[in-house]
């Protein structure tokens, strides 16, 4: 094989030490080594360096041009260390410098508008068009605003001084989405990646296999389990779907599911990983700087919703396979779950280190995932000869790969930064809660559902972090407003906005399963839809009960969840209309009526307690009928 050419192999070198750097400086900030070394370093500054190497990292890594390949061209070299120049020398002359911004000095207007030519160029490359598009829109109104009508109307500023404002100031660009992305994001991710590294994936679909493979839709459940496992940490729906689907969706077709099925469930249960504590793609760390709550509250809060959600996934699963005849996976597919443990048993343990860290140690999240990436690469060496892994050797791989996996997350977030800077500058976001808030003053259904569809139609086309720092922003501080639980509005926009990801037009995850299992797009979409139909009922239950997401006393919580659980089950079976055998339009109609009824949390309005009991009444009645009428019919055809 011929070596690649001399441009080719520099390019590699290039990328190559690009993404190591990323990662360490990243830790180096995570575990507080400039304080260590009594280094007087800004927050900005640091920001400045990792947005130089992450600009640097996606011109030669990214193309210009999708069909574009070989080697970078010129201008490519250019920019990389154009990004490299400006951001340094940000980054070096950041404490003289944010003391003269409010005088929009000559030096810092053209750093600041050459920056911002990189960032949007980079933000392209990696995100696409539509969120770019929605970021010069908002930089558009800081600059001309001001002429617009009504409430909408921008506060006058020199573009100037708006420029600088955006780009230097520490509640813009170099602010807290760009911080929580620069070191809590990518030590998770370098976490995920060792994990996967050594073998970790393979042990979670395994583990999958031989916990749900000997039961009736076996496959489906191994893809609602295993995508979870991993998409609680992973950082988007889409690589979800790729990671797991490309294992799970051809063994559900193999299992008997139509194309178009397997494709919906993997992208519904890859999309829930986003709504799974520990790490919900990103947003979960967030969420908690933005409310200035603990991180643990946020997990806590988010673990009920999430559970609901994929307890209907995994009982449509079953209902669906057990009225489609559907079997379970051929034995000699299935390992024993004590072969799946005996040698995958230790990537349990980085977990619990996690979990350890968070939660007794009471450390930072970033921190935290340190110390389970180091625990992973510990037992990947202590074991490196049953896992047939390369133990230490694994770390610089892992480091360039978590450099390229994070770098569209750092161009996302440096995005948000940008918009939460307008909204700051302009005065936008008060003339946008104000009109949000005056519809709600009529009716808060009616805002919660125009809420709904504004994160649905905002999050589509946008990976995870981008979706709720966007939603945070614009929606969310209506909702609050208006006296809704602030962690509440929160989660409610997070979900409808990572429902679009399965929701047409620009469903992005169920268009990668649809490419995976070879069924229709759109069909797909409407499939996911159908089996991800809780996502779009139960922000609303925490809303009108936050008793659900653990905002009230553990009476009320226990009260709520378990009725939720119920009623979803109900709703489930009326939807599928299979309980034990199948269902008549009465008997459907009974069943989602009940759940329905038990959804309604108890403490949503005076006398919901009546809706929950009446429901728990006419569910078990349908269910005994159901019971005795299958022992019936069995009866009856074993007589004589």
């Amino acid at each position: 094989m011929r070596d690649p050419p001399r441009t080719e192999r520099l390019e590699q070198a290039a990328v190559r030490t690009l993404a190591v750097a990323v990662c360490v400086c990243a830790l180096a900030w995570v575990l507080d080594l400039p304080r260590t070394l009594r280094w007087l370093v800004y927050t900005e500054q640091f920001l400045a360096t990792m947005l130089a190497l992450g600009l640097a990292l996606t011109f030669l890594h990214y193309r210009a041009s999708r069909r574009a390949g070989g080697c970078a061209p010129w201008f490519d070299w250019v920019a990389a260390l154009l990004s490299l120049g400006v951001g340094g020398y940000v980054a070096v002359v950041y404490p003289g410098l944010v003391e003269q911004l409010a005088y929009a000095p000559r030096q810092g207007v053209a750093i600041a508008a050459v920056l911002l030519l990189l960032v949007l160029e980079g933000l392209r490359r990696t995100a696409g068009w539509v969120l770019t598009l929605i970021v010069v829109a908002f930089i558009v109104y800081a600059f001309f605003g001001h002429a617009l009508p009504g409430l909408f109307a921008a506060r006058e500023l020199h573009v100037a001084r708006a420029l600088t404002q955006l780009m230097l100031d520490p509640s813009a660009l170099l602010g807290t989405p760009l911080l929580v992305a620069a070191t809590i994001v990518v030590a998770f991710v370098l976490f995920g990646t060792l994990l996967s590294a050594c073998g970790g994936a393979d042990f979670f679909t395994g583990l999958a296999l031989a916990l749900m493979g000997r039961y009736r839709g076996g496959a489906a459940k191994i893809a609602i389990v295993g995508s979870s496992l991993f998409g609680s940490i992973s950082g988007s729906a889409v690589s979800n779907v790729a990671t797991t689907g490309i294992v799970t969706i051809p063994l559900m077709k193999r299992g008997g599911f139509p194309p178009a099925m397997a494709a919906g469930i993997e992208a519904v249960a890859s999309t829930g990983g986003q709504l799974m504590p520990p790490i919900m793609g990103a947003s979960a760390f967030l969420l908690a700087e933005f409310l200035e709550i603990p991180y643990r509250e946020v997990v806590l809060a988010a673990l009920t919703p999430a559970i609901l959600y994929y307890v209907a996934l995994f009982l449509q699963a079953d209902l669906r396979a057990a009225r489609a005849g559907i079997e379970r996976v051929p034995q000699d597919r299935i390992p024993t779950l004590r072969a799946a443990l005996h040698h995958g048993w230790v990537f349990l343990v980085p977990f619990a280190v996690l979990i350890l860290a968070l939660f007794r140690w009471n450390v930072q999240p970033g921190t935290a995932a340190v110390y389970a990436a180091a625990s992973v690469v510990a037992l990947a060496y202590a074991r490196r000869a049953s896992l047939g892994r390369p133990g230490w050797r694994v770390i610089p791989g892992a480091l360039v790969e978590t450099g390229k996996s994070v770098v569209d997350i750092l161009m996302i977030t440096a995005a948000a930064g940008l918009i939460i800077g307008v909204l700051n500058i302009s005065g936008l976001s008060f003339g946008l809660t104000l009109v949000l808030v005056r519809f709600g003053e009529a009716n808060l259904a009616v805002l919660l559902l125009i809420a709904a569809i504004l994160s649905i139609v905002l999050g589509m086309g946008m990976p995870t972090v981008g979706v709720y720092v966007l939603l945070a922003a614009l929606v969310a501080p209506a909702l609050v407003k208006l006296g809704i639980e602030p962690i509440a509005a929160h989660l409610f926009v997070l979900y409808f906005g990572m429902m679009s990801m399965i929701t047409p037009p620009v469903a992005i995850a169920a268009f990668a399963a649809a490419t995976l299992s070879g069924a229709p797009p759109m069909r797909t979409c409407w499939e996911a839809m159908r089996f991800g139909w809780t996502a779009y009922i139960i922000p609303f239950l925490f809303v009108m009960s936050p008793s659900l997401i653990m905002q009230g006393s553990w009476g009320a919580f226990v009260l709520a969840a378990c009725t939720a659980v119920a009623g979803v089950s109900l709703v489930t079976i009326g939807a599928v209309g299979y309980l034990v055998r199948p269902l008549g339009v009465p008997a459907r109609a009974a069943f989602v009526l009940s759940g329905a009824a038990m959804m309604i949390p108890a403490g949503a309005f005076a006398g919901a307690v009546l809706t929950d009991i009446l429901g728990t009444m006419l569910g078990a009645a349908m269910v005994i009928r159901e019971v005795h009428g299958a022992r019936r019919s069995r009866a009856n055809l074993a007589a004589p």
